[in-house]
């Protein structure tokens, strides 16, 4: 078996492992294979790899497309519109036509307003082609001076875990996001929230998780109302624990997901009810040694703790 054919049969088994989490109802676990399948398939889809040929890299770019399609409806389970199951599984076929001298036509039809990545004439960079859009190649208003991370070429989808199973003895926190005021609100794209739990050293005590792309504005606000389940209980936090919320948001000439500024929660400010923290600029300082507020301006990111016990 040459490099290519070892390399999609690898994919095609990680595939059936994630149809066979989903069709079983392990939600958190399709989810992260699909995500995990979705960031190979770009990794071989870039100006420099060499393994497969232009025409299929573009393939392999759509499977990667319907994997975070999947991955996205998964996490929105009241959606009506999301991509299904069935429709995930009709492109397994594509990794077997995959190798074959002449590419066959895709075997779904991409929903409109699917991301899919497409090489740029600069080596090793991606151009979102969104289905039925044109590429806007305005330069974006940098005025903020953001530092932007490069992202696999997916706009943000969410990802957000299940509520921990109770420890009698114990309490889960929830905690709702419900709005981050900005001077600037409506100039974000793509805005979402980046939620992590740090140890005094800044060290992960718990996965990461984004929110989903917040799609409502009421200025000075971008509103997110969305619960996020924070993975262990307050009594297990190593002290010095807080929770991270950073505000993330896509520029579409760079290519990238840049941060805007971050709050967090410290244990003690953990109590049932309304809750509202400052602001400060970026870089995000898990350690909370140098920070500096965004603004004067009395605008915070605004929260609902929820506190579970026995």
């Amino acid at each position: 078996m040459d490099a290519r054919s070892k390399q999609v049969s690898n994919w095609r088994s990680s595939f059936t492992k994630g149809t066979g989490f989903d069709s079983w109802g392990q939600l958190v676990e399709a989810v992260d294979e699909y995500q995990m399948l979705s960031k190979k398939l770009l990794q071989q889809s870039t100006f420099e790899a060499q393994l497969f040929t232009d025409d299929q890299k573009k393939t392999l770019t759509k499977i990667s497309a319907c994997l975070d399609l999947r991955a996205k409806a998964l996490q929105s389970p009241q959606a009506t519109d999301g991509f299904s199951l069935n429709e995930l599984r009709k492109v397994e076929s594509a990794f077997s036509n995959l190798l074959s001298t002449s590419q066959a036509a895709f075997p779904v039809s991409m929903p409109a307003g699917a991301a899919i990545p497409r090489l740029s004439t600069q080596r090793g960079n991606f151009e979102l082609d969104i289905e039925g859009d044109e590429i806007d190649d305005e330069d974006e208003d940098d005025e903020h001076g953001n530092l932007g991370v490069p992202t696999s070429a997916i706009r943000p989808t969410g990802r957000l875990l299940q509520r921990i199973p109770h420890e009698k003895g114990t309490t889960d926190l929830t905690v709702r996001i419900e709005k981050i005021g900005l001077k600037d609100a409506s100039i974000y794209l793509d805005p979402f929230i980046t939620i992590s739990v740090k140890d005094s050293a800044g060290v992960d005590v718990t996965k990461m998780q984004d929110t989903p792309v917040a799609i409502k504005r009421e200025d000075p606000y971008i509103v997110f109302d969305v619960d996020v389940e924070i993975q262990r209980p307050l009594e297990k936090m190593p002290k010095g624990t807080a929770i991270f919320f950073e505000l993330k948001h896509y520029k579409p000439k760079k290519k990238t997901i840049s941060t805007k500024c971050f709050a967090f929660l410290e244990m003690d400010e953990i109590k049932q009810g309304q809750s509202v923290i400052e602001l400060y600029q970026k870089p995000t300082d898990y350690k909370k040694k140098k920070l500096s507020l965004v603004t004067a301006k009395p605008l915070y990111l605004h929260l609902h703790l929820l506190l579970h016990d026995d």
